[in-house]
């Protein structure tokens, strides 16, 4: 018994196209997708960012109770000095007063002019004890701001490094980015040329190919290494978001 067989032909201004198709179609499916072209990578971090961790690292004489030492004013004992010996110089002169009285009165070498001259002497030791300690007191709290001055200054200063830092850090990140989707794309050239073809080819002949299998679908870019390294609105969403980088 004969068989007949019923055999459905493409359009013959199709078949040379459709037969090229298939033959640039055969080698993919069995390709592989080398993915360590397009790799995630996180951009290192820079100078800036490198020196603000090292000068931090030196803060720590800036605080304490030694970090006034370094603010000391090598001038202050010249001033000590200079006012203690005007204040000896002033209580020699008042001692011999205090004598020459007592002798003009007939009383030096009295049992009275020797207190008097003993109080005299007490009270003027008590007076340059303190007036040395009001000196030493006022250069150590000059020296103490300007201690608290100067790690104000060196934190705002940071702070502006790691800011410039964090700027040339997402830069360079938008740079890796960019390279990584651009080699993705190059990888999936041939899959998404012939998927397109393919679409096409659908549409001339319908029920050539199931639209539902041909071409390429291209998923979404992965998020960027940086954001995720930097957290949420703190790193992408402040600084990558001021850069208008990444939106």
């Amino acid at each position: 018994m004969a068989i007949e067989q019923t055999q459905v032909l493409p359009a013959p201004v199709l078949e040379g196209a459709l037969t090229a198709f298939t033959k640039k179609l055969t080698p993919l499916i069995g390709q592989q997708i080398d993915t360590t072209k397009f790799d995630p990578q996180v951009a290192a971090q820079t100078q800036l960012q490198k020196d603000v961790t090292t000068a931090a690292s030196g803060l720590g004489s800036l605080v304490g109770p030694d970090a006034f030492k370094p603010f000391m004013s090598p001038y202050q004992q010249e001033v000590i000095d200079t006012t203690l010996a005007e204040f000896d110089r002033q209580q020699g002169i008042q001692q011999t007063g205090l004598r020459d009285a007592a002798i003009g009165a007939g009383a030096f070498g009295g049992a009275r002019s020797g207190i008097l001259e003993a109080e005299f002497l007490n009270n003027q030791l008590a007076n340059r004890a303190n007036l040395q300690a009001q000196l030493l007191n006022q250069g150590f709290m000059q020296a103490q701001a300007a201690a608290a001055n100067d790690l104000t200054a060196r934190q705002g200063l940071g702070a502006f490094q790691q800011g410039i830092g964090q700027a040339d850090q997402a830069f360079a990140q938008a740079q890796l980015d960019a390279n990584q989707i651009a080699a993705r794309e190059a990888e999936f050239e041939p899959f998404t040329r012939l998927g397109l073809v393919g679409q096409q080819l659908a549409q001339i002949q319908p029920g050539a190919f199931p639209t539902t299998t041909v071409g390429f679908q291209s998923s979404a870019p992965p998020a960027s290494p940086l954001a995720s390294f930097l957290g949420g609105a703190a790193g992408a969403g402040g600084v990558l978001g001021k850069l208008g980088i990444f939106g």
